[in-house]
């Protein structure tokens, strides 16, 4: 099957590089997933009641940006290295991945706290450390693209490139992405130690896609120094093994991380918390408490001397009722005189005598 398209978007529709058609598939069914689980996110927001997990909203959401780029980058190594899509490959891989592996590894830090019974980073400090991550990794590829690019443009041309020297240069931007992944793996392993067993539920799923992740970037790595070169394959199956990668990575972060998290996101726990109203935000809440009851008092008693009903005269149930001393009834009867008994057979000894 033959494309009437140029050189370098030839593996977009080529039949006999099957590699590009089933990888274009898979990646724009990963695109279509994700803007689905953005909606899927922004319909359950106002349904979170749990502070937790409404604080993780923003960073969750950066994850699916960082993943939907993920996918479209793809499209990038599918095409040809040409002039165009070589600085995009460089800046965006690692920018991309940082973005994602930052927000997994805030949110892992956020569940070590949690998992003991704390509160952990409010989502404003997670959003800042979430850029803040990002901005180390963005400024290490401007610095290689505008500075070693800019000079060496050599290195986008297939004809004219050092092929070792621009893969290990791909693989050496890509060590702060590296450790982040580390770390992120270290901390959810923490994440896992502690006494709130429903958040663990969360950690685990932050730990399942390191290990995935970590197995892919290990595999695309020594493939791409060592395995293309001792097949014989390089460079040909250079593009494809960072494409396999990307798509792989992409998928691992929406099924391992992401879906699960989607459904327990309303879903309340058992301890370690209390339950809360989902129909509201928490800002519309009630808070628990006994309203005050003293000033109505007054009201009842002014409404009962005037003679009018009023709103407030309804009999209400009060609950400090209960705290307040019982003082005993009181007889307010009127005595009556008695007389006393012996002065009454005085009077009577009296009358016989005179009779």
């Amino acid at each position: 099957m033959s494309c009437n398209v140029g050189n370098d978007y030839i593996f977009l529709c080529s039949a006999q590089d099957a590699w590009g058609i089933v990888l274009e598939t898979l990646a724009a069914a990963g695109v279509l997933f994700t803007i689905a689980l953005m909606l899927a996110l922004l319909i359950m927001v106002p349904r979170i009641c749990d502070n937790a997990k409404r604080a993780l909203v923003p960073i969750q959401f950066i994850f699916l940006i960082g993943t939907l780029g993920i996918f479209g980058l793809t499209f990038a190594f599918i095409i040809r290295l040409n002039a165009q899509t070589c600085p995009t490959r460089f800046f965006l891989f690692g920018v991309l991945f940082a973005i994602c592996f930052s927000c997994l590894l805030v949110h892992a830090s956020k569940l070590v706290r949690l998992v003991r019974g704390g509160l952990g980073m409010s989502w404003w400090v997670m959003l800042i450390t979430v850029i803040s991550l990002s901005f180390v990794q963005i400024i290490i590829a401007i610095l290689y693209v505008a500075i070693y690019l800019g000079r060496n443009m050599v290195q986008c041309n297939l004809a004219t490139a050092n092929l070792p020297a621009r893969n290990l240069d791909f693989v050496l931007i890509l060590i702060y992405v590296l450790a982040l992944m580390a770390v992120t793996f270290i901390v959810s392993m923490i994440a896992m130690c502690g006494l709130c067993t429903y958040w663990k539920r969360h950690s685990v799923h932050i730990y399942v896609t390191m290990f995935f992740s970590i197995g892919i970037w290990v595999a695309w790595i020594s493939m791409l120094l060592r395995g293309n070169i001792s097949l014989g394959t390089n460079p040909q199956w250079d593009d494809p093994v960072r494409a396999i990668a990307l798509v792989a990575n992409g998928w691992v972060f929406l099924i391992m991380y992401m879906v699960p998290e989607l459904c327990l996101m309303t879903r309340q726990q058992s301890n370690c918390a209390k339950p809360c109203n989902q129909s509201q935000p928490h800002l519309l809440r009630q808070t628990v408490g006994v309203d005050n009851r003293v000033f109505c008092q007054d009201d009842i008693s002014q409404a009962q001397d005037s003679g009018r009903s009023s709103p407030s005269s309804v009999p209400r149930f009060d609950a400090t009722l209960a705290l307040r001393d019982m003082e005993p009834a009181k007889e307010f009867s009127i005595p009556r005189p008695q007389q006393k008994p012996d002065s009454f057979l005085q009077y009577r000894t009296h009358d016989l005598t005179q009779m």
